[in-house]
């Protein structure tokens, strides 16, 4: 039993759709990736900023602890030996220690600030990712499409990379639609 394969397909308007929509679906997945690269830049950095702020802020409180521990040792010597020194201490104490307790809840607020901009980058990121994975799905079935030669599989694949568009517009936009269902499968 013999199958001869045609090169030549029966259906050229078919092709023609098929490249059409490869093409256009390839070309909005490069820029879709040239944004997803610029937010995970940003993402890594306002990881960075959250660790550093996180890093300070843990450093300011035990500082913090440190001077009112040494704060209190001086001032329990210096009421058994009163001393100008002693006095001159604790005031330089009394100073850090104001200025600690100032400081930390700033450091605190930065940290969750750029917690909170990682995690609203993530969005968009996670918008992009679904975004290149049903595109990658819609140029496939397109490419079995005209293999198959089935109008219909072609419109499966419209389906799905309109969809797929549809994510990469939200990253663009920035808009707040984000397919938790997919996230929590996926990640």
């Amino acid at each position: 039993m013999e199958v001869e394969v045609s090169a030549e397909a029966k259906d050229k308007r078919l092709n023609r759709m098929v490249a059409v929509t490869v093409v256009v679906l390839s070309v909005f997945t490069g820029v879709c990736n040239i944004k997803d690269g610029n937010i995970v830049q940003a993402m890594q950095q306002a990881k960075a900023e959250s660790v550093d702020r996180w890093g300070e802020y843990q450093a300011t409180k035990t500082k913090l602890h440190i001077a009112e521990t040494a704060r209190s040792e001086i001032a329990v010597l210096a009421e058994a030996r009163p001393s100008g020194e002693a006095q001159a201490a604790m005031e330089r104490l009394d100073g850090d220690i104001a200025k600690y307790k100032a400081e930390a809840p700033r450091l605190a607020k930065q940290a969750r600030n750029f917690a909170d901009s990682y995690d609203a980058l993530n969005v968009h990121d996670d918008q992009f990712d679904a975004s290149e994975a049903f595109i990658a799905t819609a140029i496939s079935m397109a490419a079995v499409s005209a293999l198959a030669e089935s109008f219909w599989l072609l419109v499966g694949a419209w389906a799905i990379g309109g969809f797929g568009m549809f994510m990469g517009l939200c990253g663009f936009i920035g808009w707040g639609f984000h397919p938790g269902v997919l996230s929590t499968l996926l990640g």
